[in-house]
């Protein structure tokens, strides 16, 4: 056989390969779930054994945070990769609010352009059916209710009158009453993943739970019968999450897709200390805040990336990183263009692939309404802070300067010391303020 010969057959056999399938994006997003309430983060009185097997399979954040300390700017700013009021969305949308401007461009946008199928299955709750919905912002398909909070058994938004059912399928109501939202989310979540197993796909997962009402499903219930309340309502629905994450993944897995599905899990923002949840029951660990809160258990969230032969397996990475870096980071794992508009985050493939890498971010910031913080390096400045129970910090607190490095449980205010530095970072934040106009 001659040279030429060869080179044309190897040739010939290159080209008839199949081109590699652009790898299937699965977003999992838990709702008010504290800063270390997952077993590898530090909760060791929760049972949460498939969120420790996802993160034995993938690089752990210990220094995660969110682009806000409640719900739906949070979510904005992960599906946009930008700020949430650059997102449109600076605020809680309530029950009726006009939503997401539709023309915000979402992670399911960027993905279907790029020929994935597109799903979002749980909670919504960045505007109402129709043209705030989900099917204008790039999802094919949409199971969930639109609302921030509903009764797992009915379905039903009790949480401010009128009571209103909230359970969609696309934009038609449907009624599944009696079963337990968890489980629906499950069905419709690996009804689309074997739909769409011969396909890339994108599906977007963003659980209603842990957030209240406590209904964690009976067995758990029974587990931590001999735990303190509330942690023991708050924990049976994290096991609840952690079941139905898993069972997610068993899906995956038993169709032959993990070795091609990148999976990200991380929470919304921090623990909720409501009376609607019994005054707390999850925890931030050594961080002071919660939900609503821009101290650290407001805003730092566990988070896990996994794509097996891509993200180095069983590792933990301490750099600052935030949600709005998701968007640059998945589309570059998946080898897509992200979107042409600007965005505010910035990819952490540098951060997961060298654990002394520095961070993409140098300043950060948030606000939601006179609450703000700015971080610039291991300096936090947050002005007119809430502390954990929601209280305003008062007095000289009101203005409250921490070194990170040296003191991550924000317990004592080192603003008059280092008058210097709240200057520069207040400045920072104003010219923040004034590049949003």
């Amino acid at each position: 056989m001659t040279t030429m010969r060869v080179v044309i057959m190897f040739l010939l056999a290159v080209i008839a390969l199949p081109a590699q399938r652009p790898p299937n994006v699965v977003l999992m997003l838990s709702d008010d779930q504290g800063t270390v309430d997952i077993d590898v983060f530090g909760a060791h009185d929760l049972h949460t054994p498939n969120l420790n097997r996802l993160a034995s399979e993938g690089t752990r954040f210990t220094q995660f945070y969110v682009g806000a300390p409640v719900c739906s700017p949070s979510r904005a700013s992960i599906l946009t990769g930008r700020y949430p009021q650059r997102a449109g969305v600076p605020n809680n949308i309530p029950p009726g609010g006009v939503g997401m401007p539709a023309a915000q461009v979402t992670m399911a946008e960027v993905f279907k352009s790029a020929g994935y199928k597109t799903a979002i299955v749980g909670k919504w709750h960045l505007g109402s059916a129709g043209a705030d919905g989900p099917i204008s912002q790039g999802f094919d398909y949409f199971y969930g209710h639109m609302r921030g909070c509903i009764d797992n058994y009915s379905h039903f938004f009790y949480w401010r009158g009128p009571n209103e059912h909230d359970l969609w399928r696309n934009t038609r109501e449907v009624y599944e009453d009696g079963t337990h939202f968890s489980d629906l989310m499950v069905r419709e979540a690996t009804e689309f993943i074997d739909d769409n197993r011969d396909q890339p796909f994108f599906l977007y997962l963003p659980f209603n739970i842990p957030h209240y009402p406590l209904q964690g499903k009976a067995k758990w219930r029974t587990y931590y019968r001999d735990m303190d309340s509330p942690r023991k309502h708050y924990a049976a629905l994290v096991s609840t999450l952690d079941e139905q994450a898993g069972k997610v993944i068993t899906k995956i897995n038993d169709l032959g897709l993990r070795e091609n599905t990148l999976i990200v899990f991380l929470s919304d923002h921090g623990h909720s200390t409501e009376e609607r949840t019994m005054f707390g029951g999850g925890s931030a660990g050594p961080y002071r805040g919660a939900k609503f809160s821009l101290l650290e258990g407001g805003i730092r969230v566990p988070a896990i990336v996994s794509l097996p032969g891509v993200i180095p397996q069983d590792e933990e990475r301490s750099q600052f990183a935030t949600a709005l870096d998701w968007m640059p980071t998945i589309t570059e794992i998946a080898g897509i263009d992200p979107p042409s508009v600007p965005i505010d985050g910035k990819s952490l493939m540098g951060v997961i692939n060298d654990p002394n890498a520095p961070s993409p971010h140098t300043v950060f910031h948030w606000q939601r309404g006179d609450q703000w913080a700015v971080r610039d390096g291991d300096w936090k400045l947050v002005v007119n802070g809430l502390d954990t129970n929601r209280d305003p910090l008062e007095g000289d607190d009101k203005v409250f300067l921490s070194d990170l490095d040296y003191d991550s449980s924000e317990t004592r205010s080192l603003a008059k010391e280092r008058p210097e530095i709240v200057k520069r970072l207040t400045e920072l934040h104003q010219q923040w303020v004034a590049g949003l106009e």
